[in-house]
């Protein structure tokens, strides 16, 4: 067993099937196909279960990727630290929450791609809860995400922090916790949202238990469900009284213990941090402050 057969094992289990880590390994499937017979041969157990839809990982498989994870990174940040002179350079793929990226970093992005050409920046949204198992599993080299997060292998710095408010229709002028909710819905993202978490966590301290769900993939399509007096929701302030100011939604304001959210930029303990990283790190932490002197 080699680094180049964890490699290969790794992009089968990621996609899924031995077609498509061909594909994507720029080889025949039977290649894929025989090495993946031989890596199970030598470990003398099977990796992946086949079925008609491709393949998934055993048990086995399981305990073998996040050992083929680290290999591979590993092998990834020595060629980067070899190559990393300090110029900021190459590939930086960064996880954030949809209303991080949309309300503080989208404005930095442009001055940092201007500042630093040579940095090919990816952004990935998801949840807290995604973006953190991604971090962990060594795809992503950081990410923005709800604190505190608190974690052994991960380094935790707060960016900044915000207030959530409860969002509901218009109509509702007075939120009455005990009997104002009758027929209405959570509205959130889906599950691992940091957000939804905290609003069920509300709820139910003040004895509000039961209310049933509705998800949606955009923050769009949950401010406009929640404005028709569909439910509520739990977002920040900055988001309602910029992206959406001037549009119909009562909004209520919250104790500070229950209204005040860090937001964190996370990474591994382990990982190699390349100049990449530390410049767009500093031009967050650059820009951000520059925007509260502002406000």
């Amino acid at each position: 067993m080699d680094a180049s057969d964890l490699r290969v094992f790794e992009s089968v289990a990621r996609l899924g099937g031995m077609s498509r880590a061909a594909a994507e390994l720029n080889t025949v499937q039977s290649n894929v196909t025989a090495r993946i017979r031989v890596l199970e041969e030598q470990l003398g157990t099977e990796l992946f279960e086949r079925h008609s839809r491709g393949v998934t990982l055993t048990a086995a498989g399981r305990r073998l990727m996040p050992y083929a994870l680290q290999v591979i990174s590993l092998l990834k940040d020595a060629r980067r630290a070899v190559g990393d002179l300090g110029e900021p350079s190459g590939d930086l793929v960064i996880g954030s929450l949809e209303t991080t990226l949309s309300m503080h970093l989208a404005p930095l992005l442009t001055t940092f791609v201007e500042r630093w050409p040579r940095v090919d920046l990816s952004i990935r949204g998801g949840t807290t809860r995604e973006s953190v198992e991604h971090v962990l599993e060594r795809r992503l080299e950081g990410a923005f995400v709800c604190g505190p997060v608190s974690h052994p292998d991960l380094v935790e710095e707060t960016v900044f922090r915000e207030e959530l408010v409860v969002l509901t229709a218009p109509s509702i002028g007075r939120l009455d916790w005990s009997a104002g909710l009758a027929g209405l819905r959570i509205v959130v993202l889906r599950l691992g949202c940091s957000y939804r978490q905290r609003l069920e966590d509300i709820l139910a301290r003040r004895g509000v238990v039961g209310l049933r769900l509705l998800e949606f993939g955009t923050l769009e399509a949950i401010f406009g469900c929640v404005a028709a007096g569909m439910g509520i929701t739990l977002l920040p302030r900055r988001m309602v009284e910029r992206v959406w100011r001037g549009r119909p939604v009562g909004i209520h304001t919250l104790p500070p213990d229950e209204a005040l959210v860090d937001t964190v930029y996370v990474r591994r303990r382990d990982s190699f941090v390349s100049s990449a990283q530390s410049a767009f790190l500093d031009h967050v932490r650059h820009g951000l402050a520059q925007a509260q002197a502002a406000e």
